[in-house]
């Protein structure tokens, strides 16, 4: 006869007599088991989605740049055909090139792909003979490629050699090298062309902010990498003498580019006297022949009026 206990606690199912259990112990130790199981696979899949991220390539965090700066080669396009050993220049506009290893906003330091495909953003750019690195801050290389088809593109890289968050990189270029090719010289410019400023004479008085305007007669304004004859981009040229004319103008603060065919531009300069120039370049940034280029001319800068509170 069952117990009260046991009468009380009545499942259907047998007992188990030899634990002296009832069937809800019986029960309850099944479940309990089963929960067990159910417990230790959640605890394992929580493990592998925690260590997950510990185990993943580590990523180096990107460093931020100006969405407009550009990096570009100076002295070739598309399509060129070029000599087995060529001194290849690089250009770059709205940043500092600086050395490897400098942390300063807005900079980096040029890196030349050959023959390869963009590496992954994320990471280091590759040391290898497809991959050079100038971290000194070079702005030219002299290289050596066998005949044949090649493709050039520069790509640039901040302190850690990790390209920027957007990345700065130049277009893919393709070049044919052969034994019969010459070095790029300099384009004929059009008789009585003249580049000059619009609203600037020598001895002119100017705010900190100006907008510089750049006329252009007998010729025409075409972007940089364009080749058609009678046309070049504007240079402007800051405190500094007149470029050499057999070589591509520098690009830094004080050699500013117009390579997408601009006309006029803002400028800040500190209060003083400064010099300002305007030079034409061809598609490769290299001046005409003859150079079409303004007169040189100083400016006067002076610091805006303060209105006196009464």
């Amino acid at each position: 006869m069952t117990s009260p206990e046991r009468r009380f606690f009545a499942f259907p199912g047998p007992f188990c007599y030899s634990c002296s259990a009832t069937p809800v112990t019986s029960w309850l130790r099944r479940s309990w088991i089963m929960l067990d199981r159910y417990a230790l696979r959640a605890l394992a899949v929580c493990s592998i989605l925690l260590l997950t991220p510990a185990l993943a390539p580590a990523q180096t965090p990107r460093t931020p740049i100006r969405p407009d700066a550009t990096v570009f080669f100076t002295d070739l396009r598309d399509g060129a055909v070029i000599p087995p050993k060529l001194t290849i220049k690089f250009g770059a506009s709205n940043l500092d090139v600086v050395a490897a290893a400098v942390a300063k906003a807005n900079s980096g330091h040029h890196h030349l792909l050959i023959d390869s495909p963009v590496p992954p953003l994320g990471e280091p750019i590759p040391s290898d003979p497809g991959h050079l690195h100038f971290g000194r801050g070079q702005t030219e290389a002299e290289l050596v490629l066998a005949p044949g088809p090649h493709t050039l593109q520069l790509l640039l890289g901040d302190q850690d050699h990790v390209p920027h968050n957007p990345p700065i990189m130049s277009a893919v270029i393709h070049v044919t090298v052969s034994d019969k090719a010459t070095a790029p010289g300099r384009t004929a410019s059009l008789p009585d062309a003249e580049v000059y400023f619009i609203g600037l004479s020598n001895g002119s008085v100017v705010p900190q902010n100006l907008t510089v305007r750049f006329g252009l007669r007998n010729m025409g304004v075409a972007p940089a990498g364009v080749v058609k004859a009678g046309t070049g981009h504007h240079h402007l040229i800051i405190d500094r003498p007149a470029p050499a004319l057999g070589e591509p103008i520098a690009s830094d603060p004080n050699h500013l580019h117009f390579g997408r065919g601009e006309t006029e531009k803002k400028i800040t300069l500190t209060p003083g006297r400064h010099t300002l120039q305007l030079v034409l370049g061809d598609q490769d940034h290299i001046p005409h022949d003859p150079p079409v280029m303004s007169q040189r001319i100083e400016v006067r800068v002076v610091r805006p009026h303060r209105q006196r509170r009464w």
